[in-house]
């Protein structure tokens, strides 16, 4: 018997997060949330991407946002 992941994030990629994200707020409410600067200048997915690879609390804070906001179950 395998053992699910407690993980929440399991499995899920960090663009469908950001795609998720940007969808259901819209790249401004998305800057107010978490005001980072790929969010609120010039934003796209891929620099968006580039940036919160590099930058792991960036990264968190979206995750959290995410599982806070569109994750069913959490």
């Amino acid at each position: 018997m395998q053992q699910a992941s407690k993980d929440p994030l399991h499995g899920i990629t960090l663009e469908f997060i950001v795609t998720e994200l940007v969808n259901y707020f819209g790249w401004e409410d998305l800057g107010q949330h978490i005001p980072i600067n790929c969010f609120n200048s010039n934003p796209s997915i891929q620099s968006s991407l580039k940036f919160l690879r590099k930058t792991p609390w960036a990264r968190t804070k979206v995750e959290q946002l995410y599982i806070r906001t569109l994750r069913p179950g959490s």
